[in-house]
């Protein structure tokens, strides 16, 4: 009989982990196509780092998806290493995501670059906002009760994602009102820290949840 076989609490935590990221994919393939495609038409950088973002967080699922099945086919001991190469390889991603947000928001400061209303974009992070909430905060309460360093950098991903779909709806309704180009660039960079301590954390492996599981 394998480990999660003797521990029914921890297999009823997995099977939730499975259901939030099969839905967090689900959900992103849906976001991300929608942003990008809205993005090359309105011309915005921040609904395409929206997009950008969309896609790291459904390679964060997928990489989720194969931690939590190692666990199931061979027992949490097993499950070890996989555990390992997800925190390291979703702190990674949060690297990423947080170089990329930088970067976007200073050119787009730099060439003063205008975008064109979107109201599908609108439509698409309003709608993420609320859903990102419910999926992080039961990420981050899955993660602390398995011990797992992965999960909690998935669900900081889904973190991002939500406030991000909040900083590109406040730019897309402030270009409408007010004409306000910078304003996306600015409030972008607020999420920075945060995703990089995150990312140091998943990385060096420094104990974030409760490793009794």
């Amino acid at each position: 009989m394998s480990a999660v076989g003797q521990n029914p609490n921890r297999l009823s935590l997995i099977r939730e982990a499975f259901w939030l990221e099969w839905a967090t994919l689900a959900w992103m393939l849906v976001e991300g196509t929608v942003a990008i495609s809205a993005a090359l038409v309105a011309g915005s950088l921040s609904l395409l780092a929206f997009g950008i973002d969309s896609l790291i967080e459904l390679l964060s699922a997928a990489l989720l998806i194969w931690r939590l099945t190692v666990e199931l086919r061979r027992g949490e001991e097993f499950s070890e290493r996989a555990e390992q190469v997800s925190a390291r390889i979703g702190g990674a991603l949060l690297f990423a995501l947080a170089t990329y947000v930088v970067l976007s928001a200073a050119w787009s400061l730099w060439v003063r670059r205008e975008q064109e209303f979107s109201l599908t974009g609108l439509v698409v992070t309003l709608a993420a906002i609320p859903i990102m909430y419910f999926l992080s905060k039961r990420k981050l309460s899955v993660a602390d009760r398995l011990g797992s360093r992965a999960m909690r950098a998935d669900a900081i991903e889904s973190v991002a994602c939500g406030y991000l779909s909040g900083v590109v709806a406040i730019g897309l309704i402030a270009r409408l009102i007010a004409g306000f180009w910078w304003i996306d660039a600015v409030t972008s960079l607020g999420i920075v820290w945060f995703l990089v301590k995150e990312a140091r954390e998943a990385w060096s492996g420094d104990a974030c949840c409760d490793e009794s599981g």
